[in-house]
């Protein structure tokens, strides 16, 4: 991911836990125009038009739960003719904070690691009695973005491009190679 992502705060992004209610905290977030430009340069897109976040957080097991759901209106360059795709984005935030994790000890170098991927995901950690939840909203909307926008209807095959013949290409020879009767 891009470097802007671990540096980029949102204002007003954080929650104390020192100071949370019982209840939990309600945070709603309007991202201004100066934020936008910045997020847009960030993920390498034409413009963040809008992003509005809206988060519920509570204890849990010492640190805290975070829920809500992130809006927002993108534009970004077609794949196929360049032209302006916009983007309506509505995602669901549930993740996990806990205080402290430090920095994650080296494992040997032959070690194996395995992976649960239909297991849990691993909780952030945060450090003092403040977590910046700037970086989960930008990665929430990072993740949602259609990395092969086009508008719709559009296609290469429109673009009226000459189509290249199979003589020239490298695959060429190797489709000499194919036996008759062979599939693929």
């Amino acid at each position: 991911m891009n470097a802007g992502l671990e540096t980029m705060r949102i204002q007003d992004a954080s929650i104390r836990l020192d100071s949370m209610p019982p209840a939990g905290r309600h945070l709603k977030l309007v991202m201004g125009a100066t934020e936008r430009v910045q997020l847009a340069g960030v993920l390498g897109i034409s413009e963040v038009q809008n992003l509005q976040v809206s988060l519920h957080a509570v204890k849990f097991r010492g640190g805290m739960r975070v829920t809500g759901r992130l809006v927002a209106a993108i534009v970004q360059p077609s794949v196929v003719t360049l032209e302006p795709v916009r983007q309506e984005i509505e995602e669901p935030i549930d993740r996990i904070f806990l205080p402290g994790g430090g920095k994650p000890h080296a494992a040997a170098a032959n070690a194996e690691i395995f992976v649960d991927i239909e297991g849990e995901d691993i909780p952030d950690h945060f450090e003092g009695p403040e977590a910046d939840l700037s970086a989960l909203i930008i990665e929430t909307l990072a993740l949602a973005i259609d990395p092969y926008p086009r508008a719709e209807g559009e296609s290469v095959d429109l673009l009226g491009l000459p189509r290249t013949d199979l003589d020239d290409s490298p695959f060429a020879s190797l489709e000499s190679l194919k036996k008759p009767g062979d599939k693929g």
